[in-house]
């Protein structure tokens, strides 16, 4: 029997899980931890809890960290930034084709990961054994997607607020254009790509919803028969389930699914 907690380490925040080791320890409490030889910060996500049989490897916490850790943290940082423009010089030297998203020691500086992309499989031998040696450290070389590296470096997105897998997000889901066509948006491939190159996250966990209402709405060219006559949809608002029709006399209004009746073939589509 063992009491742990789930604690989020790195800059690609890694989910682990920690020993309490009889620490009071609690929630968004940010500790010192060892892994693999080597001492982390990690934050803990959850409240601590007994498990008889770890599924998963369970890494030692050592202690809170302490307001002393700051400096080191701080010195750290700025170890990062130097580290990065060294490896970035030898990247250029070795001639390798990667995308360099960013270094990070870790606490007691005995290992350094860098983080990148790359299309294709690089052999890092040669660089990792001349990094070792300028920088006096371990070097692990972590390859990441490119949703993880938007996820890492952060920005704004279309809506002009900070990137949900930065801000909230913490798990990635499968997007589809089908999802945007579910949503009605228009199918243009560059007003539906994040920072990262791909398809929206905000696409797949709003897909629910409109899945939910479009059973309820008719389709885009369906006939439907309004307060002011028959007429045929020519646009869709899932939210406020609002539809724009088209009359017959070629007047254009707006109706709350409510107030309109679906042809009997259009009802058995929607369904």
């Amino acid at each position: 029997m063992v009491v742990v907690v789930d604690v989020l380490v790195r800059r690609k925040e890694e989910l682990i899980l920690g020993d309490v080791n009889n620490l009071d320890l609690k929630l968004y409490d940010r500790i010192i931890l060892e892994i693999d030889d080597a001492f982390e910060i990690g934050l803990i996500t959850s409240e601590p809890r007994l498990v008889e049989k770890p599924k998963e490897q369970v890494y030692r916490i050592i202690r809170k960290l302490s307001q002393d850790d700051f400096k080191r943290i701080q010195e750290n940082n700025q170890k990062n930034f130097e580290a990065l423009n060294i490896i970035q010089k030898k990247l250029e030297d070795y001639e390798l084709k990667i995308k360099l998203t960013c270094a990070e020691y870790t606490f007691d500086r005995t290992k350094l990961f860098i983080y990148y992309t790359s299309e294709t499989r690089i052999d890092f031998r040669n660089l990792v054994k001349d990094l070792g040696h300028i920088l006096k450290t371990r070097i692990q070389m972590v390859q990441i997607g490119v949703r993880d590296e938007a996820k890492m470096l952060g920005g704004l997105g279309h809506c002009g607020r900070i990137i949900c897998c930065r801000s909230f997000l913490k798990n990635f889901e499968s997007v589809t254009v089908e999802m945007a066509k579910q949503q009605n948006l228009s199918l243009n491939i560059s007003k539906l790509s994040g920072l990262c190159g791909r398809l929206m996250c905000c696409l797949a966990y709003e897909n629910k919803f409109y899945i939910e209402q479009n059973k309820k709405l008719p389709h885009i060219n369906a006939k439907v028969t309004t307060p002011d006559g028959p007429g045929t949809v020519t646009d869709i608002n899932a939210i406020k389930e609002e539809i724009t029709v088209e009359l017959q006399d070629k007047r254009i209004r707006k109706y709350n699914i409510n107030q309109v009746s679906i042809s009997i073939l259009d009802k058995i589509r929607l369904k």
